[in-house]
Formats: C-alpha cells, structure tokens, sequence
C-alpha cells in the first residue's frame, strides 16, 4: 500500500512543503539538528525503538516531542543482515519497520513517549496499523538496557489494563537494527502529503505534550 503513496506523496509533498517554508519564523530543521546533536553530546541522552506500522508516521510523531533529540527509521528484529525495503515487504526476512528514538531523559519522560504511541496505534491488532497488513507492520517496543526494560514493561502493562482486547505489542530486547535507505528518512517533513496512518491531530497533542519547565 504504502508504494502506492510514494510518488503521489512526493507530488503532493513538495507543494506543500515549498509553502511551508515561507515562514520565515520557523525554525530551520539544520539549526534544530544542529541544536539536538549538542545535546546528544552533553546531555543525559538515552534510545528506545518503536515499531508502530508505517515508520513514516511514527517517525514524525516522536519528532514533534521537545526533549526528543534525534531519530531514526530502519528494520529491527529481523533474521537477515541489512535487508532493503523490498526484502523487507517481502515478508520473508522477519524485520518489522521501527523507529530509533533518541531522548534527553533530563527533558522528556519515558512514559510520556510510550503514552503517545499507544495512542498512535491499535495495540490489539496483529500485524496490522492502518492499511498496511503483515508482520513488517506489526508494533513493539525494544529496548538496549535493563532500566528501560523494566520502564516499558510497567508502562504496557498498566496501559493494556484501558483495552479489553490482549495487547499485542512486542516487548524485547532489540536484536538488531538496520537503517532504512535514505528516502524513508525524515519522509512526512519532505513530503507533508504522504501516507500516515495516524491521525492529524495527535501530532499537534504531541507537539503541546511536553511544554518547557517554568523557570523558577
């Protein structure tokens, strides 16, 4: 489904985002990249991945998140050594498309992270967000260190209590992790109109979710 909207989202995208860009007010994504990667430097900067569906998507939702300092789409999980795209649709290599989400834990509340993509996704569907079916598309949280493990563990588990269907998100140990080629990356910012499984409006809520602390 999803190299259905690739041309038509890199039509639709570009006059979009030419638009956009008149706003001089904006903050310019190299400065913020420039900003994220003193922090990545400096700060108390840790990583957990995603998988949610369409990495397009969940890509663009941790982005809006003050306190997130850089991200990442690729391939988790799988059994082979660095699949492509088309291996991984294939269905056939056993990666599931993620998102590597680097965060100042001074800034940002793991939990609030989690919080937010439960509400990106169907958490009781089985390889399956949006109209993207199959196990590449299916959802889980993985993780690097045992201070994280224990962190989502707790969050599912409390936040799996709101469904009465099982929740079928993976909770592992990240086995390994390959970046997805270079178009995947930073897809929704360069092409506003392309597929998203997730509504608009929750990328404004994550926007707004993590306000800067009042100064004292």
């Amino acid at each position: 489904m999803k190299n259905i909207f690739i041309l038509l989202g890199m039509f639709l995208g570009i006059a979009v985002f030419a638009a956009s860009c008149g706003d001089s007010k904006k903050v310019k994504p190299t400065e913020t990249k420039e900003e994220n990667q003193k922090i990545m430097e400096a700060g108390n900067v840790k990583e957990v991945y995603f998988a949610g569906g369409c990495f397009w998507g969940t890509e663009h939702l941790f982005q809006q998140v003050r306190g997130v300092v850089g991200t990442e789409v690729g391939y988790a999980n799988g059994k082979t050594k660095n699949p492509t795209y088309e291996e991984v649709v294939s269905h056939t290599t056993g990666f599931t498309e993620a998102v590597k989400v680097k965060y100042d834990a001074d800034e940002v509340d793991l939990k609030l992270l989690i919080e937010l993509y439960f509400k990106s996704i169907d958490p009781t569907t089985l390889n399956r967000q949006g109209n993207d079916v199959g196990d590449n598309y299916r959802s889980g949280i993985y993780f690097t260190d045992k201070n994280t493990e224990a962190i989502v563990k707790a969050e599912v588990e409390k936040l799996a209590k709101n469904y009465s269907k099982p929740v079928v998100v993976e909770v592992e140990t990240l086995k390994n992790f390959y970046r997805a080629e270079d178009y995947h990356q930073d897809y929704l910012n360069a092409n506003p109109g392309g597929y998203c499984h997730i509504e608009p409006g929750l990328f404004e809520e994550a926007k707004n979710a993590n306000p800067p602390k009042a100064k004292k």
